[in-house]
């Protein structure tokens, strides 16, 4: 059964996630720590678990969401996957950082390419990548219908939606997303959102404007 840990990361207060299983071996979604602090938090945490990390996973590319990536991947040697379709966007993250007045490193190269339908392993357990485009070309969701929980990265929040007035967005294109892979899972599926409070897909479904307001 996977375990789930949940971190908010860097002045943009990010969600990353741990999660892990009883073999102990860990993946990380979307690490965005970015100050000393909270570098030490994540440690620890994986420490005092005993966890072992096998992968990096970003639903999406936007500097806020990938702060973590550098620092994550060389501590534990462990590779970075997205969607390509993302990659323009992670080579210009320091550009796009700072226009909201903030800076990132320089990244590592994404190591894996993350497809639509793929599924990720590690220890006992499996995620399905499902592609969502809209909040980003190449934005990611990641989902275990068995456990009922999505990972959404920005494409969906607690009764609102990802922004689509940055490069590459587009609304209709992030309604029909939502539509098509979140509006299908069971209305008991929790979803773990990019920033904000978690939700789950029957709550979304009844009482969210954008969603409402267009289908």
């Amino acid at each position: 059964m996977i375990k789930i840990k949940i971190f908010a990361f860097n002045p943009l207060q990010v969600n990353g996630f741990v999660l892990y299983d009883e073999t102990r071996e860990c993946i990380l979604i979307d690490p965005a720590c970015f100050f000393d602090y909270e570098q030490e938090e994540l440690v620890l945490f994986i420490e005092q678990n005993n966890l072992n990390p096998k992968l990096i996973l970003n639903t999406h590319a936007h500097f806020d969401h990938i702060m973590g990536n550098k620092f994550c991947s060389e501590k534990y040697n462990i590779k970075i996957g997205m969607h390509n379709n993302d990659i323009p966007l992670y080579t210009r993250s320091s550009e796009s950082a700072e226009l909201f007045g903030m800076s990132v490193d320089d990244q590592p190269e994404p190591t894996i390419s993350i497809k639509n339908n793929e599924i990720i392993r590690f220890g006992n357990s499996e995620l399905k990548a499902l592609l969502a485009p809209g909040h980003s070309p190449g934005s990611l969701l990641f989902c275990n219908n068995e456990q009922k929980i999505v990972f959404s990265g920005d494409v969906l929040f607690h009764e609102s939606i990802g922004r689509t007035d940055l490069p590459g967005g587009d609304m209709d294109t992030l309604l029909n997303s939502i539509n098509d892979s979140l509006m299908s899972l069971n209305d008991e599926t929790t979803v773990y959102t990019g920033h904000g409070p978690e939700t789950n897909i029957g709550f979304e479904r009844r009482t969210n404007p954008f969603i409402n307001n267009y289908f």
